[in-house]
């Protein structure tokens, strides 16, 4: 926490101090691109010093399975769909209008279709899972439940953003930190969380990074900011979270076993794909 924090915000600190907006075009997009990468380099840090001390793997890591390659895709057009719902109900409500001109201009200001899903792909599910879910999930659930971490993880995760509600061009700036919009956004982080840890659970790091990933796009090519579309998403994602929950491994009382991972109790060694799901 201590490294994903220190390198994140000493980037975000400096972007804030640069000033202007956090696009391409500008030096501060690139101390804000790298903020982003402050869990995985914790990530990585927690990585060589279990290697180099001779540590197993935890217990609750969930191992990468060829099964993950099914449920990823499922789970993020699943959580992708939470967005659209909630942005199709909005639009039916009055609250906002869905446009695939925004969509498409919104990938052209970032350099065109490609550009835009590699930068959704890094600045977020690639540089941030595998050190929520893949590091710390797994080492706070050896002594608390999903519904704590989530909680607390939630919590974390809220907190770790708030320098982005200062650096200019970015979601969190056009929302406003004191403004409804922005204390959804930061509440929403809990059921954000909830849901990438049930990923997680069921297919491993790969599952969760790309359920943010659809998350994360969706509402940016939806151009997804009024608060009512935002208390719609939670409580689309609220919906979805209990059907995993109710379909998932452990509502038939399987311990802490998952499909994608085996037995989250079996010994892993510390290399090969033991390793990558432990990230």
């Amino acid at each position: 926490m201590a490294i994903a924090f220190g390198v994140s915000w000493a980037c975000w600190g400096t972007a804030i101090g640069l000033g202007g907006p956090a696009t391409p075009d500008s030096p501060t997009y690139l101390p804000f691109l790298l903020g982003a990468f402050g869990p995985l380099v914790g990530a990585l840090a927690i990585r060589v010093r279990r290697t180099r001390r001779g540590e197993p793997v935890p217990e609750h890591a969930v191992r990468f399975r060829p099964a993950a390659l099914l449920w990823a895709p499922l789970l993020m057009v699943a959580a992708a769909g939470t967005v659209l719902l909630a942005a199709v109900i909005g639009q039916a409500a009055g609250d906002t209008t869905l446009s695939w001109s925004d969509a498409r201009g919104v990938m052209a200001g970032m350099g065109g279709p490609a550009a835009f899903l590699v930068s959704m792909a890094v600045s977020g599910p690639l540089s941030e899972e595998p050190g929520w879910r893949g590091t710390a999930y797994p080492r706070m659930r050896a002594t608390m439940g999903r519904f704590q971490i989530a909680l607390v993880l939630g919590v974390v995760w809220a907190v770790w953003h708030l320098p982005l509600f200062f650096v200019e061009g970015t979601v969190q700036n056009g929302l406003g930190l004191t403004t409804p919009g922005g204390v959804l956004f930061a509440a929403g982080n809990i059921p954000m969380a909830m849901l990438v840890t049930c990923a997680y659970e069921r297919a491993g790091v790969l599952a969760s990074i790309a359920v943010h990933f659809a998350v994360n796009t969706t509402m940016v090519l939806l151009s997804v900011q009024t608060p009512a579309t935002q208390a719609l998403i939670t409580g689309c994602q609220l919906v979805l979270i209990a059907a995993l929950l109710a379909t998932g491994p452990r509502a038939a009382g399987s311990g802490t076993r998952v499909p994608a991972g085996g037995p989250a109790g079996a010994p892993a060694r510390d290399g090969g794909s033991a390793a990558a799901g432990a990230l």
